[in-house]
């Protein structure tokens, strides 16, 4: 009797330990796909799009709280996205304030980036100041390039763009860019910072936006979207 009564407590605490562990599963899953930070500590809210994420609502996106978008606009220096100025058309009629990114390549010429930008982005005072996604690294280009030079092609870069718009780019930095090439001590533009749930530190001075969850998902598509705040 004192075995099967040993057995049957074993068998509870095993019970209690997968419900719980299935609450927790459940409670990061919510988590992951629904929490954006609060209007009450940062009103301004928006969202990032690119090619990759398809078809937007925007209209329904105005409705869940996005006020401005970021639309992927070119990387390098060959690609485009396809449907940006519809987007920017479509985001507009649905009065969100818009603004584009271009993904930079530390293996090709500023001026070839510069030129694939300014050619699938209109130079308009009503556009949000441009924005530049610092994430992949010179390990992989073919011919070696050193942390010095990406530093002065990403200058130049930047001089022909704002140029172009009117404005002061946003270096939208990851983790391991900084990391890397220091970028956010050294250029004096406002910062685009990266962390899930909690606010990024990473580049060593105040951010200006925050991609708070990459993961969200809506009714504004079938696809999760990157949930970006304005700081306080």
């Amino acid at each position: 009797m004192a075995r099967r009564s040993s057995s049957r407590r074993r068998l509870r605490l095993i019970g209690a330990m997968l419900l719980l562990a299935l609450l927790v599963a459940g409670w990061g899953w919510w988590t992951i796909h629904h929490w954006r930070p609060p209007v009450a500590s940062f009103p301004v809210q928006g969202i990032e799009v690119g090619a990759e994420d398809g078809p937007v609502d925007w209209k329904a996106a105005k409705a869940i709280g996005a006020s401005f978008v970021y639309l992927g606009a070119s990387a390098s220096a060959f690609a485009r996205d396809p449907a940006f100025a519809r987007n920017l058309e479509d985001a507009r009629a649905a009065k969100l304030q818009v603004g584009a990114v271009h993904q930079y390549d530390p293996c090709q010429p500023a001026e070839r980036q510069a030129a694939n930008f300014m050619t699938v982005v209109p130079r308009d005072k009503a556009m949000l100041p441009p924005a530049v996604d610092l994430d992949l690294l010179a390990d992989q280009c073919p011919i070696k390039v050193g942390d010095a030079a990406v530093q002065s092609e990403l200058m130049t870069f930047l001089n022909q763009i704002e140029t172009h718009t009117g404005k002061p780019t946003i270096l939208k930095i990851s983790q391991r860019f900084e990391k890397r090439y220091h970028v956010a001590r050294k250029l004096d533009r406002n910062l685009w910072l990266e962390r899930l749930r909690f606010e990024p530190d990473y580049a060593g001075r105040p951010w200006t936006l925050w991609t708070a969850n990459a993961f969200v998902k809506t009714e504004a598509g079938p696809k999760p979207l990157r949930w970006v705040v304005l700081g306080r």
